[in-house]
């Protein structure tokens, strides 16, 4: 009788710091989770575009175009540097409002 006691205590206390671990892990997940939405939000709205994944990754994608272009023209490749920059801009356009 007296070791049930102590081994229901002792699963009590594990458990009880198993729950602390996964409040702490879940509370600093949730706050990270939640600057990065706000920077998300923030972001899209500085530009004027909505806050969804697919013009997140349009952005990226258009973003990648400018720096070929930027690229291409310090490599003096002009007809490369041009087609990246206009597909840049067109990504872009499509973007913003």
């Amino acid at each position: 009788m007296r070791v049930e006691g102590f081994f229901e205590g002792l699963g009590h206390a594990l458990g009880q710091m198993i729950r602390f671990i996964v409040d702490l892990l879940s509370g600093a997940l949730g706050a990270v989770a939640d600057a990065v939405d706000d920077f998300l939000h923030g972001l899209a709205n500085a530009i004027g575009m909505d806050s969804s994944i697919f013009s997140i990754i349009l952005l990226i994608i258009g973003l990648l175009f400018l720096y070929n272009g930027v690229r291409a023209l310090l490599r003096r490749s002009i007809f490369g540097g041009v087609i990246w920059l206009l597909l840049g801009l067109v990504v872009m356009g499509w973007l913003i409002r």
